[in-house]
């Protein structure tokens, strides 16, 4: 067999290319992963260190590249200690899962959730008492939870009514509500520093807007003045929602039939289970 120097070259090409598609498969892989959760701004912020980077070697700007090597090197141990948790989480649930195949099904999650919800709400917007009610969606509100009294609770109009019965020792703060389960009662959320928000509105609201502000959290306010029922979320706020556009809102946030995939999707899998906006 005889040596060919071109075809050696031709391979070489070829492996490549091949690896420069694999890379970027991965990494749009990745930003669909990622996608509405906090980690993307995690992304965002690296692809920012990496533009600079790149115009400080062109523009040979030796002072700005020095800094944002320091960056580089200590940004990496930084991130692996800051998201230690969620990374461990991560790998354990990756672990458990192996290289399993799951039987998937269609179901209607979050349809006992929103009957439940409303249930309790209505029943206190009667009689005009104050709730707030902060349920997760992709980013973690365990930060807010430990602020509060743990309950990991299954979700019951009658526990969520005597939570917020005047003058009982949870009623004053927010219910955070994750993964369908109730977390925490009387948590404390971060009030709003918007100055376009109606002087009318009490704290409740505020502190509502203030967590829709941060996160993609859905806040459901009771007003005990007004008996009123809103919902903040996406840094708005829904006032006075009558009894089918409220229920609604919850049917198109929280009630989706899903068809789930016949095969593990190991690099989803793993991600899932970081925890940036979901919890176990």
């Amino acid at each position: 067999m005889t040596f060919n120097i071109e075809n050696l070259i031709s391979w070489q090409n070829a492996f490549f290319l091949l690896d420069i598609i694999l890379v970027w498969y991965l990494v749009y892989r990745l930003i669909i992963i990622l996608k509405g959760t906090r980690a993307i701004q995690l992304l965002k912020g690296v692809l920012i260190i990496v533009l600079i980077k790149l115009a400080a070697v062109l523009l040979q700007l030796q002072t700005i590249d020095w800094i944002i090597n320091q960056v580089i090197r200590w940004g990496v141990v930084a991130v692996i200690i800051v998201f230690q948790p969620e990374i461990r989480r991560g790998l354990e649930h990756l672990g458990k899962a192996g290289f399993r195949n799951r039987t998937k099904r269609k179901v209607r999650k979050g349809e006992a959730f929103v009957q439940e919800v409303d249930k309790a709400v209505q029943y206190m917007a009667r009689r005009k008492i104050g709730a707030l009610i902060s349920v997760e969606i992709r980013d973690s509100l365990d930060d807010v939870a430990h602020t509060g009294v743990p309950i990991h609770g299954d979700i019951t109009n009658q526990l969520l009514i005597n939570i917020f019965i005047p003058n009982t020792p949870l009623h004053d703060g927010a219910v955070v509500i994750q993964n369908f389960k109730i977390t925490a009662a009387a948590s404390y959320l971060p009030l709003s520093e918007n100055p376009m928000i109606s002087k009318e509105l009490g704290t409740r609201h505020r502190a509502a807007i203030g967590l829709s502000e941060g996160t993609d959290a859905l806040t459901i306010i009771v007003s005990e003045e007004t008996g009123g029922i809103s919902i903040a979320h996406h840094n708005k706020l829904y006032r006075e929602m009558n009894r089918e556009d409220f229920v609604n809102y919850l049917t198109d946030e929280f009630v989706a039939e899903e068809e789930e995939e016949t095969k593990s999707n190991l690099l989803q899998e793993f991600f899932d289970n970081l925890k940036w906006g979901n919890s176990e």
